[in-house]
């Protein structure tokens, strides 16, 4: 999974067993998801038509790499990697990156969903009711039917998949695209990294793709500086280098794709468009940041909200910088899918956006990597930019509710986010009871 505009990442704490509660919390918290997903109409279960349709799809997966070598790049020798938090079930995207005469070459491989799942099947249109995969804390509500999430489009290590590469060759200097290929690919992932994984080894110059994690941080560095220079809203200033990494590159091959949408093929897709607070509105979130104790705004910045709240969160405190957050969170619209994507993207200060880099959890990923490939627009575009949109917001919702019971119950979803969850029979081994 990766970092867009409206993506978060838990923290890990490897090395720890499972969060253990006893069968009556169980029996609490199952109540509460369905309670849950009858108010916000999520849908738990697969039909059956859809796990058939599914399990028809996967059950060849290597005898489909054999018969799709011949139409596609082989990329297979290329080094390949994913970085994930440590509970990730799925691996949406994989990089490989190497250093050229005049830059960068970076590769962001991404699962090729819509070679199984393709317009007209059972999992498209259930793809398209529920809109985005659910991720509670211990409980998962997949988009796609879980043997595909997990198991034949995911990006697993050691295995050869599938995927839709974005390859981009990138400017040394100016960091701008000089080339941008995206094409159908066989990819074989060489490691599964956690992002404490890639912390260590960028440390380490005896470990495993130190090398190539160095490398991969030296382009996103200077990506998320140029980010920062240009007015991208940051505000998460104090994000560890494997965050970078992960998030810059996703960045990099989502402005890549949407260019090719909007610029070379000129078609409606699926784009994010994120509307910006009104002028007042900035007014006042900036002076609630001003008056906070210990915080001063920068007189520099004044003129640009965005490189004003960016310069303010380098050198506040940190105990104020949950407030300066929330006094920005307040007054930004919320973001949303539209198949016009003018307006751009306010906090990204992108002047187009869109999604490509999750289609085993996003909808909207999923669609443009059908458009992307066949230059066809599926029926009701705004319709299901609508839906999707909507969907969003209520699984949002829903995993606040969630967490907040989980907190009222005694439970710290960080923790189970990080660990996982384990019901015990006996109480007398449980960390949590009722």
């Amino acid at each position: 999974m990766t970092n867009s505009d409206d993506q978060a990442y838990a923290g890990t704490a490897e090395g720890q067993g499972p969060v253990r509660v006893d069968e009556e919390l169980a029996r609490h918290l199952e109540n509460k998801r369905e309670e849950l997903f009858e108010e916000f109409e999520i849908r738990d279960e697969f039909p059956p038509e859809v796990l058939e349709e599914a399990e028809r799809v996967a059950a060849d997966p290597e005898g489909d790499i054999d018969d799709e070598l011949e139409e596609r790049r082989d990329l297979r020798e290329l080094t390949t990697w994913t970085t994930d938090p440590a509970d990730a079930q799925d691996f949406d995207d994989a990089i490989s990156v190497e250093k050229t005469d005049d830059g960068y070459r970076l590769w962001v491989h991404i699962a090729d969903v819509t070679h199984y799942v393709t317009p007209e099947t059972a999992m498209w249109e259930e793809a398209l009711e529920r809109g985005n995969t659910v991720y509670l804390p211990g409980y998962t509500i997949h988009m796609l039917p879980p043997i595909l999430a997990e198991t034949v489009c995911s990006l697993v290590p050691n295995e050869d998949r599938l995927a839709h590469s974005v390859e981009m060759h990138i400017d040394g200097e100016t960091l701008s695209h000089e080339s941008i290929d995206i094409y159908k690919s066989v990819i074989h992932s060489d490691a599964r990294q956690t992002y404490n994984d890639c912390e260590t080894r960028l440390d380490d110059l005896e470990a495993p793709l130190h090398e190539e994690n160095n490398l991969a941080y030296e382009l996103a560095e200077k990506l998320h500086e140029q980010r920062k220079e240009d007015g991208s809203l940051v505000l998460n200033p104090k994000r560890d280098r494997a965050h970078t990494i992960i998030e810059e590159c996703m960045l990099k091959a989502n402005k890549a794709v949407t260019h090719t949408l909007q610029w070379d093929m000129g078609v409606e897709a699926m784009f994010r468009v994120h509307p910006q607070p009104t002028p007042q509105e900035w007014d006042e979130a900036l002076q609630e940041i001003q008056d906070l104790d210990g915080v001063s705004i920068p007189a520099s910045s004044w003129d640009d909200p965005r490189k004003a709240v960016n310069a303010t969160l380098e050198e506040a405190p940190g105990r104020q910088l949950d407030k300066i957050q929330w006094a920005v969170m307040k007054v930004m619209p919320r973001a949303k899918y539209m198949s016009d994507p003018f307006g751009g993207h306010h906090a990204l200060n992108f002047e187009i956006y869109g999604h490509f880099t999750s289609p085993i959890r996003r909808l909207s990923d999923l669609v443009n990597h059908w458009i992307v490939h066949t230059n066809g627009v599926p029926e009701g575009i705004a319709d299901l930019c609508d839906h999707a949109s909507d969907k969003q917001q209520d699984a949002e919702t829903c995993e606040r509710i969630y967490k907040d019971f989980l907190e009222e119950v005694g439970l710290d979803a960080h923790a189970i986010n990080d660990r996982g969850l384990e019901v015990v029979e006996d109480p007398e081994e449980a960390d949590h009871t009722v």
